[in-house]
Formats: structure tokens, sequence, C-alpha cells
């Protein structure tokens, strides 16, 4: 890591990142323990220890859970800090849905550009990020691409909520990074499809040409909350905006049920999204 990103990260580590480094180093001297022997317990060098205390480099959730495991003498300060720290990473327009994803009872999506964030590998994430503009950092990128990852805990929570995703066809067909990448991504997304709580959706290219297209006024995401409130989020040009009113709801939840009236089945969908995760190009 160059001086230049280090004193970058330090500038933008946030206040929870802050936090766990006084946390960490006090813990540490408090147990006898150098930064170096620190390192071998959780399995990262010294250096990173060093790095993680300054902000120079902020704990990754990896190093949060090693540092519970070694340090945390039974607190769970790093435990409850991880849930904050990916919090963080998300972009601000983003942060105060993700909460309420998590916790979600149902959650039904509509995507037209790209396969939903939920549903991303690792490799698409991180082709989709750091191509993005305006461009971000190296670090910055990964943050995302970690905070992205960490949110497919949904599928496997206790109790499971039901998940429902209806993409646009033309999302199969858009590569993003490499057309292995986007094989690799539509193999995953049909493996998700086979979960008792997920249920996949493709709405055809060739929609239009029947008269009737619900779907072009752009993605959504309706939810149900953990309080059986019914709130929709939207993402118009970095700007995120969620829906509450209950009217203005009910005008978007008939608008979702009839794309998904418009979409193939799960069975076709399926069909088609491993015809297409089979093919070479």
């Amino acid at each position: 890591m160059t001086a230049m990103a280090r004193a970058e990260n330090k500038a933008e580590a946030s206040g929870v990142a802050h936090l766990v480094a006084l946390l960490a180093k006090a813990l540490r001297e408090q147990q006898g323990l150098t930064q170096v022997e620190l390192g071998k317990l959780t399995g990262y060098t010294g250096s990173a220890i060093s790095a993680m205390e300054t902000c120079a480099q902020p704990a990754s959730d990896k190093m949060l859970a090693k540092l519970e495991e070694q340090v945390g003498g039974g607190l769970g300060v790093f435990e409850e800090a991880r849930k904050w720290m990916l919090l963080e990473k998300y972009p601000t327009r983003f942060r105060g849905f993700a909460e309420i994803e998590a916790e979600a009872v149902t959650l039904s999506s509509y995507e037209t550009l790209v396969v939903d964030g939920l549903f991303q590998t690792e490799a698409y994430a991180r082709a989709l990020i750091g191509g993005g503009y305006p461009p971000v950092s190296e670090q910055k990128r990964e943050e995302l691409v970690e905070a992205r990852l960490a949110r497919r805990k949904l599928f496997d929570r206790d109790p499971a909520p039901m998940i429902e995703l209806i993409v646009e066809e033309g999302v199969l067909r858009r590569p993003f990074g490499s057309w292995d990448v986007q094989r690799e991504q539509l193999r995953s997304l049909a493996e998700d499809s086979r979960r008792d709580n997920v249920c996949v959706q493709v709405l055809p290219m060739d929609r239009g040409l029947r008269g009737t297209y619900a779907g072009a006024r752009g993605a959504m995401k309706l939810v149900v909350t953990k309080d059986h409130e019914h709130v929709v989020y939207m993402e118009i040009e970095d700007q995120g905006i969620l829906v509450s009113d209950p009217p203005e709801v009910s005008q978007l939840t008939h608008r979702y049920a009839k794309i998904r009236a418009q979409a193939l089945s799960p069975d076709d969908s399926l069909s088609l999204i491993e015809r297409l995760a089979g093919e070479e190009r």
C-alpha cells in the first residue's frame, strides 16, 4: 500500500473504524501483546495490525471476527462492530435500505440493467464496481465488493425471508469483466433460483411486441419489513428513494404485479438462464 493510499484511507475512515482501532489497541496492550504477536494469533502480519490501529487499513470483516476470537474477552464488541463496519461501506444512499433489507420478511426486486446486488458473484461485483464512473480507488472498490457480498447472508437467515427477483433478459446478455465472469454469474443465479425461499423470473426482451410492457419506468425493490410494513426502494442516478406512503406503495406494488405477470414462469426462466450460461463466446 502506498503512502498516498494510507493517507487517503485514514482521511476516509469512519467513526466506527476509529473506535475499533482504539479498542483493538487497548485490548492488545492490556493483554501484553505486541502487534506482531497479535498478528500471529489472528493470521495477519504485524504491519497489518499496525495499519488497522492507525486506520491506514481499517479492519476487514474477517479481521474483526479474528479480533473477537483472540482479544475480544467475551465482550462481543468486535462482533457487533462487524454489522456497523459493513453498513458504513455501503454508499450513503443505500445505508438506510440495507438495514431494512437485512431484516426483511419479503423482498421482491425488479432489475433492468444489471444483476441485482444481492445475487452478484464476487467477480461480477468487482467488474461492475471497478468499471463504474466516477472511478473509485482500489481500496474503496474492495470495500464495496465486501459489503455487497455480505448481503448474501440474507439467503440463509433464520427465519428465511421470501426473496423474489424479476430480471430483464437483456441483463442476462450484458457482460461485465469478461464472458467467463458473465457465465459464472449466470450459473450462480441459476443455483440461487433453486433455493426453497427464492423465485427468479425473466422478463423477455420481446415483451413489448405483445402491446403491453409494464417495466418501462425502471427498477424497484418491494419490501415487507419485520414489522409488516410495506416500503419500496428505488435508485435514480445515485439518488436513493424510499417510499412508504401507502397509496404510492400500493400503486408501485400493482405495477410490480403486472411486471411479474408478464415475465416467464420460474421454470422457463431457469431454462433460459441455464441455456445462456452454457453458450460459448
